[in-house]
């Protein structure tokens, strides 16, 4: 190693623990008050994330309710026209018939 490698490297030291320093003497809170701060973000992110998936629920649970009302209104449709055609068919079929004497 070089001695101009040794001393940048003793440089970048220096700046690291002047870093480290002014971080620690400028710091907004204590490191009680950070953790406490912390763990209400964490809290309300988790709540957040619990009324999301409630509310994500609720609506999956509507439209399964729709889809359920809808697939019923079809099958109401679907069987009244299928009384209708087979109703249909029973008059063609007895009019066609000869009269018995």
């Amino acid at each position: 190693m070089s001695d101009s490698d040794s001393n940048g490297f003793m440089w970048f030291l220096a700046g690291l623990g002047v870093g480290a320093a002014v971080g620690i003497l400028y710091a907004p809170k204590s490191g009680r008050e950070t953790r406490e701060s912390i763990l209400q973000a964490a809290e309300e992110g988790r709540e957040a994330v619990n009324t999301r998936a409630r509310q994500a629920k609720d609506q999956a649970n509507q439209w399964v309710d729709r889809s359920k009302q809808y697939v019923d209104s079809q099958k109401e449709q679907i069987k009244s026209a299928f009384e209708a055609g087979k109703q249909a068919y029973r008059e063609a079929t007895d009019a066609e018939k000869p009269a018995k004497a």
